[in-house]
């Protein structure tokens, strides 16, 4: 006898959930669903669904923060009351969108990025919402505009929160240099440190090529992480997992 549509459709959900790699955390996607209907999507301002729906169009559009995250970012932006921010990946800015909204009119957004062309599928909705103004963007590498900072003695410190999204190869080496830039109190935010839920798996579990090559250095930030007297940290199944660090002294 063969398989009803719902046994197939069963089936075809248990093996996406078996293999690392598949981004979402929650082992029901009708789940994920029902908090996407009833919380996120009815309170996104209409801003965002409009650069969410189109960076869905981007063949990379897995890079782009969820619209959960988002929701939660926004919150936790508002509760610490930042002004002065920093985003290390920014992609199509839906992030940054929401941090831009959350921030006072007179906050402001250090944002780079490697890739300028993703950011400007996303400018003309910044400007379209007013905040524009918010945003400093640097096209490049992130480790040079760190260190530059760093040697003005003004800007130690000045951060009241830092968001990364970027290459898992060199988070370590962010982190270094963040912790310096962000005030006591100030928080900073890694993404993707539960990397598909790669982390929880055995070494030989399937996973896709670009999800084994990064989950080593997701496995050492984590663990650093956890070891760094500097910080305190709450470590989230939010998105594709993020840990915020809290600098102590």
């Amino acid at each position: 006898m063969a398989p009803t549509n719902d046994v197939l459709v069963q089936q075809q959900k248990e093996s996406r959930h078996q293999e690392a790699g598949h981004k979402s955390l929650l082992q029901s996607d009708d789940l994920y669903q029902y908090i996407l209907e009833t919380s996120v999507y009815p309170r996104e301002p209409e801003i965002m669904k409009e650069l969410r729906e189109r960076t869905a169009e981007h063949p990379w559009n897995i890079m782009t923060t969820p619209a959960d995250e988002g929701q939660f970012l926004t919150m936790l932006l508002k509760l610490i009351n930042a002004k002065n921010t920093m985003e290390i990946g920014v992609f199509t800015g839906y992030s940054l969108l929401a941090t831009a909204l959350a921030i006072p009119h007179d906050g402001k957004i250090i944002a780079m990025d490697i890739n300028r062309e993703n950011y400007n599928i996303g400018l003309p909705m910044i400007e379209k919402a007013g905040v524009a103004h918010k945003i400093v963007f640097h096209e490049g590498p992130a480790l040079p505009v760190l260190d530059q900072m760093l040697e003005d003695k003004e800007k130690l410190g000045s951060l009241d929160f830092v968001f990364v999204d970027a290459d898992k190869d060199n988070y370590l080496n962010y982190h270094e240099k963040i912790i310096e830039l962000v005030k006591v109190g100030g928080v900073i935010g890694y993404d993707n440190t539960l990397w598909n839920g790669s982390v929880a798996v055995s070494d030989d579990a399937p996973m896709r090529k670009y999800v084994r090559y990064y989950r080593e250095f997701v496995l050492r930030l984590n663990k650093a992480l956890s070891a760094d007297p500097r910080i305190e940290i709450c470590q989230l199944p939010v998105g594709d997992g993020i840990t915020l660090c809290r600098r102590l002294f």
